[in-house]
């Protein structure tokens, strides 16, 4: 076993786990934390996989940006609320029985076809390459992106101005 596999193996448990307590944890805020986790591990199992980039995305968009963005929203909404917010996983049972089916259809499909080991060699640098797409090829819906996050930037604006 090489350092890849152990990283691998643990980058698993740790995933395993923390999506297991987002959905059994009662507290709300406890549960994003735990995704939290789960987002940071996906950005290591990115960097297993030499997607830096990937990586750097995957931790400021949505280990950053979204779980700051559902933090705010819990404590706003528990202090115009008064009370503790909590999660209850009512169909528990129905959500595991699927779960199992499911990890057992990919566990067979995994067995049938089996996977190589050995990776392909990377020609040049992914993340200059994206940048390079993204930047000609991709320029006009990425502006146009850019605008339509400004536009929405200026609604949350105007959405969370206090009333006169």
């Amino acid at each position: 076993m090489n350092g890849d596999v152990v990283a691998f193996w643990c980058l698993s448990i740790v995933l395993v786990g923390s999506a297991l307590a987002v959905v059994l944890t009662k507290n709300l805020f406890h549960a994003v934390l735990w995704l939290a986790l789960a987002l940071t591990g996906t950005a290591g199992v990115f960097l297993l996989l030499d997607a830096e980039f990937l990586a750097a995305v995957q931790l400021l968009l949505y280990a950053g940006g979204i779980v700051t963005i559902v933090v705010f929203a819990i404590v706003v909404t528990e202090r115009l609320v008064g009370e503790r917010i909590s999660q209850t996983s009512r169909h528990l049972a129905g959500g595991a029985v699927v779960a199992i089916a499911l990890a057992s259809l990919i566990v067979s499909a995994v067995r049938q076809q089996p996977l190589a080991m050995a990776r392909a060699p990377m020609a040049e640098d992914l993340t200059r390459l994206i940048g390079d797409t993204v930047l000609t090829r991709f320029v006009l819906p990425f502006e146009l992106l850019a605008v339509l996050m400004l536009a929405a930037l200026m609604g949350a604006i105007y959405f969370a101005r206090p009333e006169d």
